[in-house]
C-alpha cells in the first residue's frame, strides 16, 4: 500500500474546502446534496463519507483529521455484510470407522444395528449437526413433515465416485476412441490428464473453441481458449459487443453442469491447443466439429460397456464406500416415508453399484438384496424427459435374468405363451387393493414385493401412480444433474429437490482459510474515492463562474491526486480479490461466485435446489421430520 505525501494531502484538503464552499450555496444540484445536510459538513454529502476510523493501510493515521476520504474509512459498520458467501462454522469431518468429537468417539451404526438406538442427529452429545462437512444448506424453506417420498439418483448422488480415478477412466477411453476409431492422429496418446483443472458450471463455446466462466448475469468473467487465458479486450470485444445478447445455451454452447463432463471438457481444451498448433495434422475441421467428436467419443465409453465393465471389475477403485448410507434409507424407510431410485444407469450397472454401497458385494457375490431398502426402482428412466413426458413405455424388470417384462401402464402383461395370471401392482399405501402377502423381513410400508419393484423406463406419471402421490410438493428428490435431476423436476412438477454438491466440502474449507476482509475495504475505499473526484470534477466544470482561477487550479491537482489514487486502490483491489478467488481454484476461482456476482452455477443452485449438501448420506445428521428453514434474502439497501 502506498501512503500519500503532505503535499498530496495539501492540495486534496485545498480541493475539499473549495467543495464545501460551493455546497453552501442554495443552489446546489440536488443529486449531489441531502435534505437534511448540515451546511459546511463534508460527512453528510451522499455517498456515505461519516467516519471516525482511519484507513491505516492507505494513509498516514497521523493525517486522521483530514476531511476527505483519503484519510477516512467508510461508514457505517466496520463488519459490513459480505456479498461473498458466508463463512460457515467447521467441524471435524467423518471418518470411515469412527468419528472423533470433542472427547467423545461416535462409531457409526453398521446395517445391522439397531437403527433407532444410533441416530446421529438424536445422539446431541455425540455430534455436532452445525458441522459444514454435515450441513445441509436451505435456499427454500422445507418442512420435512410435508414430505411422503423421498427419491434419489445413483451416479454421484447415493454413489459418490473417486474423481482421479474415475474421471480418468472416462478421458483415457475417450482419447483412445478419438485415435482408434476416429482417425485423430496418434500424438495424442502423449496427452496426460488434470482431473483438478475443470469444474462445474463453465460454457463451452462450441464455435470459437472457448471454455468460460460467467456470473449470474451471464456477463463473461473468465475465458480461455484451449488453455490460453484471453485478455479483458478479447472477452469484451467477442461476448460484450454485439448487437444481440448471446443466450449460452445449445446448441452452440455446451454447458458443464455434471462432473461426468469434466473429462469431456479437458480432453477438448487439449485438442483446442492441438489444433492450433498443428493445422496441418487435423485438417477441415472446425471447433464445433472437434467437439462433436469429443462428445461422440465420450458417449462412446458409456455405450460400448468397457467402462462399466472396467468399474464393476474393481468398483472400490472408483466408488467411495459411505458405511452410512444404508443406516440412512433404513431410518428414511422406519418414518414411514416411501424411498425410491430414479436413475438413468441400467439394470446391470445399477445392481453392481448398489451391491457395493450396501453390502460391499462384488463380483459373484452379488444379488439382490439391497432392493428391500428402495419402494420403487427404476432404472433406465432417461432424464430429463422422464419429468416431461407421460408416453413412455414402463417395463418390468427380471430380478432373476435382467430381461424386462411388458406392462400396461405399470401392470404386467402375461405373454401369449404361459399360464399364470400376475396380479395388478398395487398403491404403496395400504388400501383394499393391497391384498399381497409379504415377507416378514420386508418392512410393513412397502405394498410391492421385492421382485416386484424394478422397473425401467416410464415417467413420472407411472411412478406418483406407484406411491401414491397426489401432489408434487409431497415428493423430495435428490441429484447431482442441475438440469437433468434438478431443475425439470421443481419446474414440471412441483417435486422438493436437494442437490448434491460433492465439491461443496472442499469449497468450506478454502473458505475458511480466506480472508475476504481486505479486499471488502479496498472496495469501499475505490467507491468513496471515485465519488470524491466526481464531486471535486464536477464543481469544476458547473462552478467555474463562481471561483477564482487559484482555486480552480487547486480542484484540478487535487482531482489528479485523486484519479492517481483511484487506479492504486483499483489495482490493489483486483490482485487482492483475484488472490481470494486463486484460494478456490487457480483458474476458475469460486465454484460458486464469479467476482462479487453469484456464478451462472451458483445462481442455479439458489434457484431451483431447495437444499444442497455434500453428500446425500448428511440426511442421516438430521432430523427426517426437521423444518429446514432459509436465511434471509439480502438486497444492497439491507446494508444501509
Amino acid at each position: 500500500m502506498a501512503f500519500f505525501t503532505l503535499a498530496k494531502v495539501d492540495k486534496v484538503q485545498c480541493g475539499a474546502n473549495i467543495l464545501l464552499s460551493c455546497m453552501r450555496r442554495d443552489a446546489i444540484r440536488p443529486w449531489r446534496s441531502c435534505t437534511n445536510r448540515k451546511p459546511g459538513t463534508l460527512k453528510n454529502m451522499g455517498g456515505g463519507l461519516s467516519t471516525s476510523r482511519p484507513f491505516k493501510t492507505v494513509c498516514r493515521p497521523s493525517l486522521s483529521s483530514l476531511r476527505s476520504p483519503l484519510t477516512t474509512a467508510s461508514s457505517g459498520p466496520e463488519a459490513e455484510a459480505s456479498p461473498m458467501i458466508a463463512s460457515t462454522s467447521g467441524g471435524s469431518d467423518a471418518k470411515d470407522t469412527e468419528t472423533t468429537i470433542g472427547a467423545s468417539v461416535w462409531s457409526r451404526p453398521k446395517p445391522s444395528d439397531n437403527i433407532q438406538e444410533h441416530v446421529p442427529w438424536s445422539e446431541e452429545l455425540l455430534f455436532d449437526s452445525s458441522a459444514s462437512s454435515r450441513k445441509i444448506y436451505c435456499n427454500r424453506s422445507l418442512n420435512m413433515k410435508s414430505i411422503t417420498a423421498i427419491g434419489f439418483d445413483m451416479d454421484y448422488t447415493l454413489a459418490q465416485y473417486n474423481s482421479e480415478n474415475f474421471e480418468a477412466l472416462v478421458y483415457t477411453g475417450a482419447l483412445s476412441n478419438l485415435i482408434n476409431k476416429c482417425g485423430y492422429p496418434k500424438e495424442l496418446s502423449e496427452f496426460t490428464f488434470d482431473y483438478c483443472y475443470m469444474v462445474r458450471g463453465l460454457a463451452i463455446d462450441k464455435a470459437r473453441g472457448n471454455i468460460l466462466k460467467m456470473d449470474r448475469h451471464k456477463y463473461v468473467k473468465i475465458a480461455y481458449h484451449g488453455f490460453t487465458p484471453l485478455t479483458r479486450e478479447e472477452r469484451l470485444s467477442t461476448y460484450g459487443a454485439s448487437k444481440t445478447r448471446e443466450s449460452f445455451d445449445e446448441p452452440g454452447f455446451a454447458l458443464i453442469d455434471t462432473l461426468f463432463s469434466l473429462p469431456e471438457a479437458y480432453l477438448f481444451a487439449q485438442m483446442v491447443e492441438f489444433m492450433d498448433a498443428n493445422p496441418d495434422k487435423i485438417k477441415d475441421k472446425s471447433y464445433a466439429e472437434l467437439y462433436r467428436d469429443v462428445r461422440a467419443c465420450v458417449d462412446m465409453c458409456h455405450r460400448d460397456g468397457t467402462l462399466k465393465r472396467t468399474v464393476a471389475n474393481d468398483p472400490a477403485k472408483y466408488i467411495r464406500e459411505d458405511p452410512t448410507l444404508v443406516p440412512m434409507l433404513e431410518m428414511l424407510k422406519q418414518t414411514g416415508r416411501k424411498v425410491f431410485l430414479v436413475t438413468n444407469s441400467l439394470w446391470d450397472y445399477t445392481n453392481v453399484v448398489m451391491n457395493f454401497l450396501c453390502s460391499n458385494k462384488v463380483g459373484k457375490d452379488t444379488d439382490t438384496d439391497w432392493v428391500k431398502y428402495f419402494d420403487v426402482v427404476i432404472v433406465g428412466s432417461g432424464k430429463p424427459k422422464f419429468f416431461t413426458e407421460e408416453t413412455k413405455m414402463l417395463f418390468q424388470v427380471s430380478l432373476d435374468s435382467g430381461l424386462l417384462a411388458n406392462t400396461d401402464n405399470g401392470t404386467p402383461l402375461v405373454a401369449v405363451d404361459s399360464d399364470e395370471a400376475q396380479a395388478p401392482i398395487p398403491s404403496l399405501r395400504h388400501d383394499p387393493m393391497s391384498s399381497l402377502e409379504l415377507d416378514d423381513d420386508q418392512p410393513s410400508t412397502s405394498g410391492l414385493p421385492v421382485n416386484s419393484r424394478v422397473f425401467q423406463g416410464g415417467s413420472y406419471s407411472h411412478l406418483h401412480r406407484m406411491l401414491d402421490v397426489e401432489s408434487g410438493s409431497e415428493v423430495l428428490y435428490a441429484g447431482d444433474h442441475i438440469y437433468g435431476d434438478i431443475l425439470r423436476s421443481k419446474k414440471e412438477l412441483g417435486w422438493r429437490t436437494m442437490l448434491v454438491v460433492p465439491e461443496l466440502n472442499n469449497e468450506l474449507e478454502a473458505q475458511n482459510k480466506q480472508k475476504s476482509e481486505e479486499f471488502k475495504i479496498l472496495r469501499r475505499r475505490r467507491e468513496q474515492l471515485e465519488d470524491y473526484m466526481h464531486r471535486l470534477s464536477w464543481c469544476i466544470d458547473n462552478e467555474n463562474d463562481e471561483m477564482c482561477p487559484a482555486d480552480v487550479q487547486e480542484c484540478r491537482d487535487a482531482v489528479k491526486v485523486l484519479e492517481a489514487e483511484v487506479d492504486l486502490v483499483m489495482s490493489q483491489h483486483r490482485e487482492a480479490l483475484r488472490e481470494y478467488h486463486n484460494g478456490f481454484h487457480k483458474i476458475w476461482g469460486q465454484l460458486m461466485m464469479c467476482g462479487y456476482q453469484s456464478s451462472r452455477f451458483g445462481s442455479q443452485i439458489k434457484r431451483f435446489a431447495c437444499l444442497y449438501t455434500s453428500e446425500v448420506s448428511n440426511l442421516m445428521y438430521h432430523s427426517p421430520g426437521k423444518n429446514y428453514r432459509s436465511s434471509q434474502d439480502e438486497m444492497p439497501h439491507f446494508d444501509e
